[in-house]
Formats: C-alpha cells, structure tokens, sequence
C-alpha cells in the first residue's frame, strides 16, 4: 500500500501560441501605422536680390450672395433666385471652356438656403473647385468667448461693430 501524498507534475506554459500573437500583432501595428515626415531634410533657401514678380491672381470666378439671397456672378447681378438661372448664368460665363474655381462670398446674414442653391447650381454646371471667402475676426475678440444669457443662449454683441463689406471683399 503507497500511502505517500501523490504529487502531481507541474504545470507547463506553452509560450510557442503567445509568442506568434505577439509576433502577429507587432506585425499588424507596423503595416498599418503611419509615419510622420519629420525625416525630411530641411532646407534653408538662399535670398536673392531682385525685383519681385507679381503674383498673377488665378481666374475664376466670383459669386457673391448678398443678405437678402440674391445672387451677383463677377459683379453682374443674376434676375432671380432659381437654381436653373444660376446653371444658365455660370454656363454662359464658362463660355465652353474648362471649368474654373469658383469662389463663393456670402453676407453673414444671407440664408443658408442661398447657399446651398449656389453649391448645387454650380455642381450642375460641372464647376467642382469650389472656395468660401471670409474675413478674418479681430484678433482681439477671437480669444474672447461670447456672452450667454441665463438661458445658455449666446447674447448679441454690445458696442460699436466694425463695418462688414457687403460685396464680401476681404477686410484688410
């Protein structure tokens, strides 16, 4: 009769399937990373005497929408609100040719429908280079948060604005 205590063999840990998990996902992250290119090598340009050449603005073309919605393209007011006419108008100023930037300057105020009716008059007419003018804001207030009332509803400015162009020409 063996009346010892029966002892049992130690446990083994298999490391080989943990080492290929860790493996696979080291992997992983590798391939899908991206890397920043801070590697570059920067260059300092020398400076050179001379006389500057002006920068040629690029074509295209303005369309300006005013508080009330309606519509100037490059200065030549549009007779109604519709998309159609707008497609008609920027058609007529593409002439056939290839289609060119366009730029659009709405007032603060103008209705975000004007807006919407712009991009899609300009998408039907094949215009797909499309940019927003604005102004740039006092540097002054930019850091200053808006007065809320009690409600948590933003408060309307108090003191003097300064005048905002209304053909949406940049403030300088």
């Amino acid at each position: 009769m063996n009346l010892r205590p029966h002892r049992r063999d130690p446990a083994d840990i298999n490391l080989t399937p943990l080492i290929d998990v860790v493996f696979l996902l080291l992997i992983f992250f590798m391939v899908s990373t991206t890397f920043k290119d801070e590697a570059r090598l920067r260059v300092q340009l020398p400076e050179a005497q001379g006389e500057e050449i002006p920068v040629e603005e690029p074509e295209m073309i303005r369309l300006v929408i005013d508080r009330t919605g309606a519509f100037n393209v490059d200065d030549r007011a549009v007779r109604d609100r519709e998309t159609k006419t707008l497609v008609e108008v920027l058609n007529e100023r593409l002439g056939g040719r290839e289609p060119l930037p366009v730029l659009i300057q709405a007032d603060a105020e103008t209705p975000h429908q004007a807006v919407m009716t712009a991009l899609d008059a300009a998408s039907q007419a094949g215009l797909v280079r499309i940019a927003f003018a604005a102004t740039r804001a006092p540097q002054d207030d930019a850091d200053a948060e808006p007065a809320r009332t009690p409600s948590g509803q933003f408060a309307p400015p108090s003191g003097p604005q300064p005048a905002q162009p209304s053909t949406g020409e940049v403030a300088e």
